[in-house]
């Protein structure tokens, strides 16, 4: 019998679908090549493109022989440059205005779902990621702005339009995201991604509307917006997962600030057990070149350094010339980092006295798993959440998380370091140790007599009672 694999990399890869990438057979080279999860970009694209890249993710299978997760990235309210006429030509110092109500010769029109609140002091609109910007000099109402241009510039329609020190009246989601989620659990996402969250509540309102349309699902937050870096902690602490989006990012707060904001985002995402993706011109370059610049590999390199769960790539798998190249340059870069880290200790946790016991016997299973070189350490889950915490201690041991839930095993595939295992339903913990070695014979991961390390909850089945910690010999 040919024993299944798992990955040999431990930071989890995200590639974006699109025509690049539109044929099975190419989603399984990127699968082959170290892919575990596929992020549909719901911005772009009929229903029936949206529907055939759902479908064609779900007929791929990975080496343990179920399917790649699907991040649902929804598209938010972007706002952009509204119906010109014609490019408009700007010079410095010229005083234009924004508005999504009036129309003029020098009126920039924007999305008409937008309503200016507060203007903080020196507030700016960037056009087209930053290369036109304009300075807020009245706030004349909730519609209308006046502004002086900063350097000459031209404007042109759709283009995206950013206000850091502004704050906006904006929905959560618009008719088009909410017909995309609609669409993405009737799918099978495993996660969705919410653009543009701006405050802790934000997720309260998504999850509501989840739940009325007859799911549950996690959500995972993307920071791109000034909003969320002022609320970042409770952000994290509301939803299940972050992502570091560094293109409205980088044009929303100061480039030189960026660096310091994904290290912050990465450190307290750990600090509570949550997965935190990194995002966004990771292989820009190899969009059209065949190699990558030594600025982006160094760039993996700090985001692995950092503690990122995982990568992901957008328009470079997307539409661009080499996304099974660019994939393995994500690899070399990442199994040669973790061979580095690996030497390093991770245990940089400084306060534990606020551990519950679920999280107090995954510090423990990690301390035991080091202190006698053991290399397998099993967490039984049913809702993921032991694979998670014990994740965060970035252990030496590879985690096995062994679940007889589909969803949750798709769900643990962009969590750092875990390696999810559907195994057949258990009621008993006395079922346990027989379902585990079983696993472990497939993966051909220990010889007999090896120890690994297991950790679980009695009653069996009931969420956030992990209580045990074993260390059993495989037979």
């Amino acid at each position: 019998m040919v024993k299944k694999k798992i990955k040999d990399i431990r930071t989890k890869i995200i590639a974006t679908v699109g025509p690049s990438c539109s044929t099975s057979k190419r989603l399984q080279k990127l699968v082959d090549a170290g892919v575990s999860c596929f992020r549909v970009n719901l911005s772009h694209g009929t229903i029936e493109e949206k529907i055939n890249f759902f479908d064609l993710i779900k007929s791929i299978r990975l080496s343990t022989g179920h399917r790649p997760a699907i991040l649902a990235d929804l598209a938010g309210p972007k706002i952009r440059v509204n119906k010109l006429d014609k490019p408009l030509k700007i010079k410095q110092g010229e005083t234009v205005q924004i508005s999504n109500e009036m129309i003029g010769d020098k009126v920039i029109p924007v999305s008409k779902n937008i309503k200016f609140q507060k203007v903080n002091k020196g507030a700016k609109i960037l056009i087209d990621d930053g290369k036109v910007s304009l300075e807020v000099i009245n706030h004349i109402s909730d519609t209308i702005l006046t502004c002086v241009a900063t350097e000459d510039g031209m404007i042109e329609s759709k283009k995206g339009v950013n206000f850091p020190g502004i704050g906006l009246d904006l929905p959560i989601l618009t008719d088009q995201d909410l017909e995309d989620l609609r669409l993405s659990l009737e799918k099978g996402a495993d996660w969705i991604a919410l653009s543009f969250v701006r405050r802790p509540s934000d997720y309260k309102f998504i999850q509501k509307i989840v739940e009325q349309m007859g799911y549950t699902i996690p959500i995972m937050a993307k920071i791109e917006q000034w909003e969320a870096v002022e609320n970042l902690g409770e952000i994290i602490e509301k939803f299940d997962a972050v992502m570091v989006a560094r293109g409205d990012l980088g044009v929303e707060m100061p480039l030189e600030k960026v660096p310091l904001i994904q290290n912050e985002v990465v450190r307290a995402a750990r600090l509570l057990g949550k997965p935190v993706v990194i995002a966004t011109q990771i292989l820009d370059s190899m969009t059209k070149r065949p190699i990558p610049t030594r600025a982006e590999v160094s760039d993996i390199a700090n985001s692995i350094l950092d503690g990122a769960d995982a990568l992901m790539v957008t328009g470079e798998t997307a539409v661009g010339k080499h996304p099974k190249k660019v994939i393995g340059v994500l690899k070399k870069v990442i199994k040669e980092t973790e061979a580095f880290v690996g030497k390093q200790n991770q245990y940089d946790f400084k306060d534990e006295s606020q551990l519950d016991t679920s999280q107090a016997i995954s510090n423990a299973a990690c301390s035991v798993a080091r202190v006698q070189r053991i290399n397998i350490l099993v967490t039984m889950t049913h809702t993921g959440s032991t694979a998670r915490m014990t994740s965060r201690y970035r252990p030496t041991a590879k985690i096995i998380a062994m679940t007889p839930f589909k969803k949750t095993c798709r769900q643990l595939l962009i969590v750092w370091g875990v390696h999810p295992i559907l195994v057949q339903e258990y009621f008993s913990s006395d079922e346990i140790p027989d379902i585990v070695d079983n696993e472990i014979s497939n993966y051909g991961l220990l010889e007999k007599g090896e120890k690994y390390v297991i950790t679980g909850g009695v009653p069996v089945g009931v969420p956030g009672t992990t209580n045990y910690l074993s260390v059993l010999r495989k037979n």
